[in-house]
């Protein structure tokens, strides 16, 4: 039985101007796949403030369209088959987050923009260690991101599994701005409570044209993996506007 439900992506939750979060919109989806391993393909952009319709069909795979029926995004059960990376440390990774944080305070990127009001994006900032081929980033989840119960929904774990991803692509290959997530296949492995220190990291893994392929995991702070993710990156055909 297929189930369907209006939603809309709230202005404040999005990557470039006007567009959707990849990571959140993805959370989205798996959390009404219902999988345990979920692949989400993003057909076409998603755009913040817009109705939508969510449906789950009940074996694993959902959807989003707009209102005239057009597919946005699809969600599938998967494998995560990505090897993730030992931890970097705690140490590491605010001493990156700091530097970050600096360079990144005017960005309203729901993931990784220093502007953003705390609870109202995630402020997680990942900045590149190329001694050992990854950015990284210490993260505390603000309470305001979390359920009743002091975890986070699904739509914000698979976002701090976003953008470590693409900043891994720029920062230590050639991946250009204004590249966009096309895919994110993630499994979540235990809860992450909001008030915890967690590690977000990302690395890449391999590149064909305009294709880069990352890794990306969620950790506790002694490196506990709690989140691990793969996702797949496309750059434009051509140079776009770039505002994170």
């Amino acid at each position: 039985m297929i189930r369907t439900d209006a939603i809309k992506v709230p202005a404040h939750v999005r990557g470039y101007p006007g567009v959707a979060f990849g990571g959140y919109v993805a959370g989205l989806l798996a959390a009404a796949s219902g999988a345990t391993q979920v692949r989400v393909d993003f057909r076409r952009g998603v755009s913040v403030d817009t109705p939508l319709v969510l449906a789950a069909d009940g074996s694993g795979g959902a959807s989003l369209t707009d209102l005239d029926g057009a597919v946005l995004a699809e969600a599938s059960p998967s494998t995560v088959t990505v090897t993730p990376r030992p931890a970097p440390s705690w140490e590491q990774a605010r001493a990156a987050s700091a530097t970050a944080g600096a360079l990144r305070k005017m960005s309203h990127c729901y993931g990784c923009g220093a502007a953003c009001a705390p609870g109202r994006g995630l402020r997680l900032s990942p900045w590149a260690m190329s001694t050992h081929d990854m950015v990284i980033a210490a993260w505390t989840p603000d309470p305001a991101l979390a359920g009743p119960d002091g975890l986070l929904p699904t739509e914000n774990v698979w976002s701090a599994l976003d953008c470590p991803g693409g900043w891994a692509a720029m920062a230590l290959r050639d991946l250009r701005p204004g590249a966009v997530t096309a895919a994110l296949t993630a499994t979540q492995l235990e809860p992450v409570r909001a008030g915890d220190p967690y590690l977000s990291y990302g690395w890449p893994i391999s590149s064909d044209g305009r294709k880069h392929t990352v890794g990306v995991a969620l950790s506790r702070s002694d490196g506990t993996l709690c989140a691990l993710a793969e996702a797949l990156w496309i750059e434009p055909r051509r140079p776009l506007p770039f505002e994170w």
